[in-house]
């Protein structure tokens, strides 16, 4: 197993949201990786700039943390010239390692609307070597960067941060300090090509709670009344786990349940509803164990719920009358 460690840096409109493609909101400008081999050493790098389509003016943020220029944007590969290069050097038999959640899905938009989709297959299972750290080494820091943790390593370099072949050094830096076998409980799968159908749906399983993607549905309601979308069972032995308190709203439209597996304890159950480019909707549903304490917060985040809706109700009432 070889592994590809990959940064993009991109652009979006510089004249404000308003004016930005809908189709194309980040527009990658450069692509950067470091190749592994299985032992954690360096076989190969890649650095590409990429001349924009889209947004030729750069935003002021990306001129400031990347230091790119217009000129040097102007003299780069265009996107599908540099991602066939990309590919080709990647080969097969890679894992790609990302910091973050957003670069794969921002390659696979960038992808997309060059109808370039099919020369990667999806969903895409990585290392998202952010989240590892965060579990290994660094537990309350959800959102910890790539500086901080090459600091908590002291791996700083001469090489500058936010230009991509040098954000990639670092991700490999950081990533080679880790217990890769551990990591290989830990990987992630990004559902930007999400599944179609049933057979293509995603059950993942993890020491302390599993995922499961969905098939599409035509809207929200279909979706909540899908029998696997809300069925609830034990990750770690496979039983059906009876609810103790059933799917409700919480907050940020995200949907909750409390269930119990008679042998291992409390569940916490959540559902995301995504919306597809094409309006269709598919569910991420996780399940997680929790303890009482975990339990007792999901009983007061109903009880919440159920008092602001009877709140609005009632100035709903007021304000008819």
């Amino acid at each position: 197993m070889k592994y590809v460690v990959v940064d993009f840096e991109w652009n979006q409109s510089p004249y404000g949201k308003n004016t930005s493609n809908k189709r194309l909101p980040f527009e990658i400008i450069e692509i950067g990786a470091v190749k592994l081999d299985e032992n954690g050493r360096e076989i190969g790098q890649f650095s590409k700039v990429i001349k924009p389509k889209v947004y030729k003016k750069l935003h002021h943020v990306t001129k400031s943390l990347t230091g790119i220029t217009e000129k040097e944007l102007s003299l780069g590969s265009p996107f599908p010239d540099a991602l066939e290069a990309f590919l080709e050097w990647c080969g097969d038999g890679y894992m790609f390692c990302t910091w973050g959640n957003l670069d794969l899905m921002e390659l696979q938009r960038n992808m997309k609307f060059y109808h370039l989709e099919d020369m990667l297959e999806g969903p895409i299972k990585y290392y998202n070597v952010q989240k590892l750290f965060r579990i290994f080494y660094d537990n309350e820091n959800s959102t910890a960067s790539l500086e901080y943790a090459v600091d908590f390593f002291k791996l700083r370099n001469k090489a500058g941060f936010h230009r991509a072949v040098n954000d990639a050094v670092y991700t490999a830096d950081v990533f080679r300090k880790m217990d890769w076998k551990e990591a290989e409980k830990w990987y992630t799968v990004d559902y930007f090509r999400n599944p179609k159908t049933r057979k293509e749906e995603l059950k993942l399983i993890y020491d302390t709670y599993s995922k499961y993607v969905s098939k599409e549905f035509v809207s929200k309601e279909a979706a909540m009344a899908d029998r696997e979308v809300r069925t609830s069972r034990c990750f770690k032995c496979g039983k059906p786990a009876p609810k103790r308190i059933r799917w409700f709203v919480g907050k940020n439209k995200a949907y909750y349940c409390l269930a119990e597996c008679e042998e291992h304890g409390y569940l916490r159950g959540k559902i995301r509803l995504k919306k597809t480019d094409e309006d269709k909707i598919f569910v991420v549903k996780t399940l997680r164990s929790i303890d009482p304490d975990g339990a007792g917060y999901i009983a007061d985040l109903k009880e919440e719920m159920r008092q602001k809706r009877q709140e609005k109700r009632h100035r709903e009432g007021i304000h008819e009358g």
